[in-house]
Order: structure tokens, then sequence, then C-alpha cells
């Protein structure tokens, strides 16, 4: 009541201050009232009723048609001023809504949170950036009790908060996984039966995982419908795809993977991307794999982390800044 009261004077005396003088400065208090009205949440046709009422106040001989016009604007008003006060609300739950994105993103970053392992003989360059606040890429290493090297990258179908739960089980899933159960067609077949068991139907996940073998230095690895990602040989200077086929994680209860094995020798690069980087969108449409390859062999003298930090600014430039689709990279390099 008594914010009501201290408006109706302010607003007394800044009309009377301007139907007697009408210069600029007496106008312009008229948005501090404005704003005034905005913080007190003071309905639009609240303010139009009051302005009539000290208009008949302070100035009585004004003619009736006026004051009729002004019952004419409150019932015009009214309407807005119910769109209004929707507005007031949707723009509270809107940041309340952002608020809560944002404290599911930290714990997501804190849940999904990986280090890059120190192997002798490699390098290992990793970068994994949102499209938006939450994350539908994820990418998980491991270290078995051989010193074997495991990598498993994924991308939900989707994004939001249900891809990041969809990430948050898989990671779990994999870290519950016995160590001697590393195999990557193992991997894949375990986490398939989590999926397919606690996934909605609606949701796909793609997966690839590999096995790196510091030993014999065997990469060996398996592929649930994930884009596939690049292998260079030093020897030879070229690039060749990864391919390697099984279905999509959670479509077939009792699905298998089949492994495949590549020997690494030193100088040669494993790649591994999710599709928000072979499907980075230009003014032309998306980038080819060759472009992709191209970007790489300019960057090729750097260090593994440098060189996927380039790539991706190269191709967030090309974007305009605005990442479609999230962004995850790879690359492990051995040097000796």
């Amino acid at each position: 009541m008594e914010i009501r009261e201290n408006m109706e004077e302010r607003y007394r005396e800044a009309l009377s201050t301007y139907l007697k003088d009408q210069t600029e400065q007496a106008l312009y208090s008229g948005q501090k009232i404005s704003r005034k009205t905005i913080e007190d949440k003071i309905s639009p046709e609240e303010i139009i009723s009051l302005h009539k009422s000290i208009l008949m106040e302070i100035c009585p001989d004004t003619t009736d048609k006026v004051f009729h016009s002004l019952d004419f604007l409150l019932e015009v008003m009214m309407g807005y001023g119910i769109a209004y006060r929707e507005l007031q609300s949707l723009r509270h739950q809107q940041q309340e809504l952002k608020s809560e994105i944002e404290i599911a993103a930290n714990v997501q970053h804190t849940l999904l949170d990986t280090d890059i392992p120190d192997v002798d003989g490699l390098e290992i360059g990793a970068i994994s950036v949102p499209a938006k606040q939450m994350n539908g890429d994820y990418y998980h290493f491991v270290q078995d009790e051989n010193e074997c090297m495991g990598i498993g990258i994924a991308d939900v179908i989707g994004k939001g908060i249900p891809a990041a739960l969809c990430m948050s089980m898989i990671k779990y899933a994999m870290d519950s996984l016995p160590e001697h159960r590393h195999a990557p067609s193992s991997v894949l077949e375990n986490l398939n039966r989590v999926v397919e068991h606690n996934v909605d139907p609606s949701m796909f996940i793609t997966m690839f995982y590999g096995l790196y073998n510091p030993h014999n230095h065997v990469f060996s690895y398996a592929s649930a419908g994930h884009e596939p990602g690049f292998y260079y040989e030093a020897a030879t200077g070229e690039f060749k795809d990864m391919d390697a086929k099984g279905l999509l994680l959670g479509v077939e209860k009792k699905t298998k993977y089949k492994q495949y094995e590549k020997s690494v020798e030193p100088g040669d690069m494993i790649i591994l991307l999710s599709d928000g980087v072979t499907e980075c969108r230009t003014d032309e449409g998306f980038i080819e794999r060759e472009t992709l390859i191209e970007y790489i062999q300019k960057n090729i003298h750097l260090k593994a982390q440098e060189i996927v930090n380039n790539i991706y600014k190269q191709l967030e430039k090309l974007q305009h800044f605005q990442l479609r689709d999230d962004f995850t990279l790879i690359l492990i390099k051995r040097n000796v």
C-alpha cells in the first residue's frame, strides 16, 4: 500500500510540473517513473487509472471527452497488462531455468571430466566444446593393469539435459567395467546392454572405443555407428579412414561388435572425432573430409594438443564463431 501511495505522490508531482512547464527535463521525469513502476510491478492499466484520477484532481476543467478516452484506453490496456504480467512471469521462469542449466552444465563438467594419461612414446591432444551449455559429446581415457590405454568417444543424437544425462550414464557404466574387460568389442557390447535397458528408444548414441597397447604398439578398436576417424601413416604420408561397422548403442540388446586392429608405427597418428567436426557448416555447405585432412597437414609439425586447438579455431572461424553441433577432436601420435 505504501508503494502505491508513494507512486501516486511522485506521479502527481511529475504530471503537475510537466503540465505547468512542458520542459524536456519535466518530460524526462516520466521515464524515471516508468522504470520505478517496472521495479514495483505496477501494471499498465493501474498507471492509466492513476493518471486519470490525478488529471481529474489537478485539471477539473478538462473536457469529458478526454476522460472518456482514458476510460477507453484503460480497457485496451487491461489486455496488454495481462500479457505484460505473463511476460514477466515467463522471464522469471526463464531466468530460473537458465540458472539451473548453468548448474547442470557445471555438474556435467565435473562428472565427465577425464585426465589425459601420460603414456611413454605417445602425444595426446583432446578438445571438446559444446554447441550450447550442455555437451552431447563425451570422451574418456582409462588405463588398465597392463598399462594399456583405452579411449572412448561418444555422441548422443540430441542436445540439452537429456543428452547430458545419457553421457553421465555412459561414463559411469564405463567406470564400472572390470579392468580385464577393456577389449573394444567387449566394452561396446556391455555398454549396449546398459543403453538398451535404460535409455528411451527415441534417443540414439554412437560410440567409438579403442585400446592402445604400449608393449606391441597395436591399436584395437570397435565402433557403434560412430563417425569414422582417420589414420595417418608417416611412412607414406597418407591419411586413411578408420572404417568400422556396428549398430548404434541401444538398438538391439544382443548386438555383437567386430573388433579391428592396426599396428602403430613411429610418427603415425590416430584422429578420432564427433560428427560436429565433419559436419561443420560453412556458407558453401558442410566441409569435406579432405578439407579436414588439409587442416591437419598444415599443423602436423606441431604438438598434438596444439594441432587440435588450431583446427578447432580454424573451423570455428569458418562457422563465424557459431558452433551448430558439439565439437570433439582427439589426436594420438606415436613419437617413438
